[in-house]
């Protein structure tokens, strides 16, 4: 395909789908999996198609300054970068078609432990892998990584395909985030789980390491991100062996309570069982004010409320609540 060729046909798109795109240079799921290493161990942005796709205001050619500035030494320079990157690559929950390219080097960045702003370099990440549901607790979508109907970005491209790039994106790294769950800040640990739960590979190690950790995590807020992350990476890869295992932990009082009623959470959205009145009066005796303060800062919870996420999202599982409208 020439470089003339390089540009999306929407007339051809509104009849054909993107089907005839797939594979090719125009596909971010391709090109993700054809970046090699030392373009991403060695920060080579110019080697990345950047012009090739886009975000909400526009060509992605701006995002490798954006990266660049991201590294600086400087916290208020790379925190500036940060702000900007989220707004356009990721902007209002919709993922750019350029978002996936930034994940390898989000990542990176995240993992050199002088960098700054790395909780957030982590989370814009998580975002670019994820397709937002924010306001929404429920049971069907309070685990839901991403949705099998098709939705499009500002540009008409298809954001199924960039947040599958950005997953694999995620599953190539695993190795580079697998160390951060022992990370000695907790806000990192708590947004390695988030991020590491999107991976498409890798799920059966991913999980491995999620529940080693849980069994010496002191930190409230990262052994509930650890409960939820290994949840998630189960319902997403249909194992149904969580069910069993999240069953075992919510009803256990040798567990602390930032186990148990994440665990209980976990449980309602991998089975479609009736909930048992067992379950309703363990989270009646467990969710006090200071847990609730705890876990309104896990990434999974305060996507549905940034200020009463345990409360709308118990709203939402155990009676049936309407959603939150989300914030835009």
């Amino acid at each position: 395909m020439t470089s003339e060729e390089l540009v999306l046909d929407h007339e051809q798109i509104h009849e054909h789908g993107f089907e005839p795109y797939e594979g090719t240079p125009l596909d971010v799921r391709a090109v993700i999996a054809g970046m090699p290493q030392d373009v991403k161990d060695g920060f080579h942005f110019e080697e990345v198609p950047w012009r090739r796709f886009g975000h909400a205001y526009g060509s992605g050619d701006d995002v490798p300054e954006l990266l660049v500035r991201l590294r600086s030494t400087d916290a208020e320079v790379a925190r500036d970068a940060l702000r900007h990157l989220f707004g356009s690559v990721v902007h209002q929950g919709t993922v750019g078609s350029v978002a996936p390219l930034t994940v390898p080097f989000l990542l990176r960045v995240a993992a050199d432990p002088s960098a700054h702003h790395r909780t957030g370099t982590l989370n814009l990440a998580a975002a670019a892998a994820r397709q937002q549901h924010w306001g929404y607790g429920t049971r069907d979508t309070f685990l839901q990584v991403a949705r099998q109907d098709w939705i499009y970005d500002c540009g008409g491209y298809v954001v199924n395909w960039s947040i599958e790039a950005s997953r694999n994106a995620i599953s190539a790294d695993v190795d580079l985030l697998l160390p951060l769950l022992h990370d000695p800040d907790p806000d990192v640990r708590t947004s390695a789980c988030y991020t590491l739960s999107t991976a498409l590979g890798d799920a059966r190690r991913i999980t491995e390491a999620l529940r080693a950790s849980l069994t010496t995590e002191q930190t409230p807020a990262v052994r509930a991100s650890l409960v939820l992350a290994a949840a998630e990476l189960a319902r997403e890869h249909a194992d149904t062996r969580a069910a069993t295992w999240t069953h075992a932990l919510w009803p256990d009082p040798a567990q602390h309570a930032d186990v148990r009623v994440p665990a209980a959470l976990a449980w309602l959205c991998l089975v479609n069982d009736l909930i048992p009145e067992e379950l309703r009066t363990t989270l009646d005796a467990l969710v006090t004010d200071d847990l609730a303060r705890i876990l309104d800062n896990v990434p999974w919870v305060t996507d549905v409320d940034e200020e009463k996420g345990l409360a709308r999202t118990l709203d939402q599982m155990l009676n049936d609540a309407e959603p939150a409208l989300p914030p835009y």
